[in-house]
């Protein structure tokens, strides 16, 4: 069994995960409009991540047999002013998360839960990596604002997809 402090906080984060996909789909359908297909594509797959991150940890609750619960979410931000303000948006929200990470594992080490100690482990290197994504994004999109076409080749060119982690927690329902 995990700490209850810890179950409590990690079922908060469950929701705040679901809040994240939807803030993508969000993000993702405003770039679709714009007929900006590679920047609504990388967002869909942001929201994808951000859906199984959730459900990674619906996983774990149930491998530690602990009583799930899915929490609301709040409608995300949409009908934003320029093609910078999503990516603004989605930079904010990943300092967000990996805020939440970090105190999620606070709270397993405070409480001496060490398997949740360890589970946490892969969500901080994850946010490492979607902190950095999403800050370059930003530098791209804000030098290129006025050429679409410009973040549209950046985006063809460097973000290729990432290969399947072996290391990432099991997906509930996969």
């Amino acid at each position: 069994m995990a700490a209850p402090k810890f179950v409590s906080a990690l079922t908060q984060q469950i929701g705040h995960e679901f809040a994240a996909h939807q803030q993508y789909v969000a993000i993702a359908t405003y770039y679709d409009a714009l007929t900006m297909p590679q920047m609504a594509a990388l967002f869909y797959q942001q929201a994808l991540e951000e859906r199984d991150h959730a459900m990674m940890m619906v996983q774990y609750l149930l491998d530690a047999d602990e009583d799930v619960v899915i929490p609301g979410v709040e409608t995300p931000a949409s009908g934003y002013d320029d093609v910078v303000a999503p990516v603004q948006v989605a930079l904010d929200q990943e300092k967000r998360v990996t805020e939440q990470i970090n105190e999620l594992t606070s709270i397993a080490r405070d409480e001496k839960d060490f398997a949740s100690d360890q589970f946490m482990q892969w969500f901080i290197k994850e946010q490492v990596e979607e902190v950095a994504k999403m800050t370059d994004l930003l530098a791209v999109v804000t030098r290129s604002k006025d050429d679409l076409e410009a973040i549209e080749d950046w985006v063809a060119r460097e973000e290729t997809g990432e290969a399947d982690d072996p290391t990432a927690p099991a997906v509930a329902g996969a």
